[in-house]
């Protein structure tokens, strides 16, 4: 299924930053969620801040424009700067992983994070490819609740749902 880009991805003041407050507010909003539906669709949880410019959502090829913005955090050294991008709270990702182990019968029982994840099991879910940074807030999410604790294994780390 392709990505529907909405009515504003082909109008040119959309890629460039509005003098007006009130309508430079709604702008960013509207490409806020814009860019989140775009990495929800295409289940994007990084982007490279250095390839972000080949990205259609912040590149349009017809309007000859780039969004641009800053990254206010300086890299470690010998890094690629990442921005890290939260189309779902952490805790709306525990809620849908515990509705999921509940609803198979897997409570009291030990994943890997990468059978979580990655699985045969978790495929036709939601969460299934979640990468691990957003998969451990989640995991911690669900244990500030009590509804399960994160592990450190031999090979990795895992969770136990209660």
């Amino acid at each position: 299924m392709s990505f529907e880009w909405p009515w504003q991805y082909n109008f040119p003041p959309f890629f460039t930053l509005q003098p007006n407050v009130d309508t430079r507010q709604k702008q960013l909003a509207a490409w806020c969620f814009l860019a989140l539906s775009y990495c929800r669709h295409h289940k994007l949880y990084t982007l490279d801040i250095m390839e972000v410019q080949e990205c259609p959502v912040f590149n349009h090829k017809n309007i000859d424009s780039i969004l641009l913005f800053t990254v206010s955090n300086q890299p470690e050294k010998n890094t690629r700067p990442i921005c890290l991008v939260m189309w779902r709270r952490p805790e709306e990702w525990g809620k849908l992983i515990y509705q999921w182990v509940s609803k198979n019968g897997m409570v009291n029982t030990v994943f890997t994070l990468y059978e979580l994840a990655n699985g045969d099991d978790t495929e036709s879910e939601e969460f299934h490819g979640l990468e691990e940074w957003m998969l451990i807030r989640s995991l911690q999410a669900l244990q500030t609740d009590g509804k399960a604790e994160v592990i450190t294994m031999d090979d990795g780390k895992g969770v136990k749902f209660f």
